[in-house]
């Protein structure tokens, strides 16, 4: 869900510094990102050659010199992509997290600062000497996350959006935006080989691509899933964030064949009230398990205790029959670990024998 911090409550250090500071801030910059990999370091040989990496991103033109050394990744799943990919020791920082770590990649990751568990300030970001930032949601680089992108561009910071939220995608409205094309993994594939480029390891990034895609293979193969329909609930009890027809969890429904609910609206994340819920009445019920207290019931507990409890929904289907599939909220966004989701939502379908 891009708009993590929902909570207007929470406020958003937004202020730019003096000109001085950002000019200074500026010669930092411009000193940190002097160096490529070192002659003879493991990185050499994938590093000497592909540079200047020029892109069209997200409606604006990037181009990177060399291969970045001082990296901040500003949401989960950007992080978790250059983590993925061995980067550690080329990050200088992460933030907005709405999960643990994806698992294998914790003692990388505790090796890079975490500047905020939601959005550091532009101020904050800056202290850490990037040559790069990059981000999955439009949100976090524009008004109201931590700076637009205009902003790191004016000191000479490269920055890169995932192409997820911004290809087929309006996001001029007042929610997390619409869908006017159905996301696909090829998205999420593309960043991953965009990312492993602009740090001159694109061998590091294809064996990523195939890695998930052998993944995805597996979790749908052999298994019809007919009729079955599910509905996939994000976050907050009082005004629920469900899933609509095209984004990450689309994937996932696309690729098992199961229905969505509410694949008759293409906004991302629309909030639904309960009593819609309960007539569409799902076979399933896909939950987020978040770790940040932003909303009302963010955990899956927290979630599973409302559902069982509150007298509109306790006796849906899926409450009934207790068929949940408990997921992170990074695999109901369009990250690597949308194909997580995939194979948890296949899992689970056969277990409650939905499969034909």
């Amino acid at each position: 869900m891009s708009r993590d911090a929902e909570d207007s409550s929470v406020p958003f250090a937004h202020s730019v510094r003096s000109t001085v500071l950002l000019l200074a801030g500026a010669v930092l910059v411009a000193g940190c990102g002097a160096g490529g990999a070192a002659p003879g370091s493991p990185d050499a040989k994938e590093t000497a050659a592909g540079h200047p990496v020029r892109l069209d991103n997200c409606g604006q033109h990037v181009e990177i010199d060399r291969p970045p050394r001082r990296a901040v990744a500003l949401d989960q799943g950007s992080a978790e992509i250059l983590l993925s990919l061995g980067l550690s020791d080329r990050m200088v920082g992460t933030a907005t997290w709405t999960d643990p770590v994806l698992k294998g990649l914790e003692k990388a990751n505790a090796k890079v600062p975490r500047l905020a568990d939601r959005y550091p300030s532009f101020e904050k970001v800056l202290d850490t000497e990037p040559d790069f930032v990059s981000a999955s949601f439009l949100y976090t680089l524009g008004k109201g996350g931590v700076a637009p992108r205009e902003q790191f561009t004016k000191l000479g910071v490269p920055s890169y959006l995932s192409p997820a939220d911004c290809v087929g995608k309006d996001n001029s409205g007042d929610g997390d935006g619409v869908r006017t094309e159905p996301l696909t993994m090829d998205s999420v594939y593309g960043e991953i080989r965009d990312l492993a480029r602009i740090f001159g390891v694109p061998e590091r990034g294809e064996k990523l691509v195939g890695q998930l895609r052998a993944r995805v293979e597996k979790a749908k193969a052999g298994a019809d899933f007919g009729d079955a329909s599910v509905l996939y609930w994000f976050s907050d009890s009082q005004g629920p964030y469900m899933a609509g027809c095209c984004g990450a969890p689309g994937i996932v429904s696309g690729t098992l064949g199961v229905k969505n609910v509410f694949d008759d609206t293409k906004e991302e994340w629309p909030q639904i009230n309960w009593e819609t819920v309960v007539d569409r009445d799902p076979d399933v019920l896909v939950i987020a398990d978040l770790t940040r207290k932003a909303q009302s019931a963010e955990s899956a507990a927290k979630k599973i205790e409302f559902l069982e409890n509150h007298p509109v929904t306790r006796n849906m289907t899926a409450v009934r029959k207790k068929r949940y599939v408990i997921l992170s909220g990074q695999a109901m966004n369009p990250t690597i670990r949308t194909v997580e989701g995939i194979e948890k939502v296949s899992a689970a379908l056969r277990t409650y024998g939905l499969a034909k």
